[in-house]
């Protein structure tokens, strides 16, 4: 069966599309789907969903992720990392200590508001924004919350250079948040232009570096015919929803898509059913029919 979640590493120089294409010629189907886009000078966990598992991408998707990233000061690029031409340049104070960094990044914890940058994959009017920038068109672009929940410097990475000062940082966010912006974020506060150097995703959901798989890992097991013993079931993934198990009338209604009437144990919003252990459907309390729920995604069908 090829319903799975695959914990990709993916490799610098590949883009994400590149991955799920590869993903589809391994496992011989056309429904493959990754769980958030990662530039191609980025590597680390993306997760790939196949087969049926393509239903709860944006579960994962919506769930944390964790980064490793190098702040780089002294200077800024035109697309806030270092694969863009210099922008604007300072030089950093030989003063400039790590309790100073590490108190300034207190002040990213938490609720803000963040603007993606020009040379981003976020669609206006249809229009992907690194297309306009490509173009030389000016546009409005779309401002959006994002929660920054831990951020901390990696002691003792504080690097000085001729031109430049670096630092790592670690960073466990929601979805949505772009590191490079961070990381020019951080610059402006310390008082200079920077840019994101380097970034390793190193977790995304339930997902880390322990879990992934390289394309070659996954090369030698499809010349072995074990393709069938890699990754990770929909229910594995699914672990952090509350699990409501049904008898077998129940699940046949459930698989049939049946609005049902709620019971006491059922308290959280979406769950799980399970029948002997497999998922059947994500349901969630109705939004207008008070005591009713209904399905969010079905996952097992007749």
């Amino acid at each position: 069966m090829n319903d799975r979640i695959i914990p990709l590493y993916k490799p610098i120089g590949v883009t994400s599309h590149d991955c799920v294409i590869q993903l589809r010629e391994l496992f011989d189907t056309k429904k493959v789907g990754h769980t958030g886009t990662l530039d191609p000078d980025v590597e680390g966990v993306l997760p790939v969903c196949i087969g049926k598992a393509t239903k709860i991408a944006d579960y994962i998707t919506d769930l944390p992720k964790q980064y490793h990233a190098t702040v780089t000061l002294g200077f800024s690029t035109t697309t806030e990392d270092a694969g863009g031409f210099m922008v604007e340049e300072k030089q950093v104070d030989d003063q400039l200590t790590e309790e100073k960094i590490k108190h300034e990044l207190t002040r990213f914890l938490g609720w803000q508001v963040q603007t993606p940058p020009i040379y981003s994959a976020v669609k206006v009017n249809g229009k992907r924004l690194y297309e306009y920038a490509r173009e030389g068109i000016e546009v409005e672009r779309p401002s959006r919350s994002i929660e920054i929940f831990d951020i901390t410097m990696v002691s003792g990475s504080l690097e000085r250079k001729r031109n430049s000062t670096s630092f790592n940082i670690q960073i466990t966010c929601s979805k949505g948040t772009y590191v490079r912006t961070l990381a020019v974020d951080i610059g402006r506060s310390l008082g200079y232009p920077s840019h994101m150097s380097s970034l390793i995703r190193t977790n995304s959901g339930p997902f880390s570096v322990e879990h992934c798989y390289t394309f070659e890992q996954l090369q030698d097991y499809q010349q072995t015919n074990k393709l069938d013993e890699t990754g990770y079931s929909i229910e594995d993934v699914l672990s952090h929803f509350p699990q409501i198990p049904v008898s077998s009338g129940i699940a046949e209604q459930i698989k049939n898509g049946r609005v049902l009437q709620s019971w006491a144990e059922i308290t959280a919003s979406p769950f799980v059913f399970t029948h002997n252990g497999k998922a059947l459907a994500v349901y969630q309390h109705h939004p207008t029919k008070v005591g009713l729920i209904k399905p969010k995604t079905m996952l097992s069908t007749h």
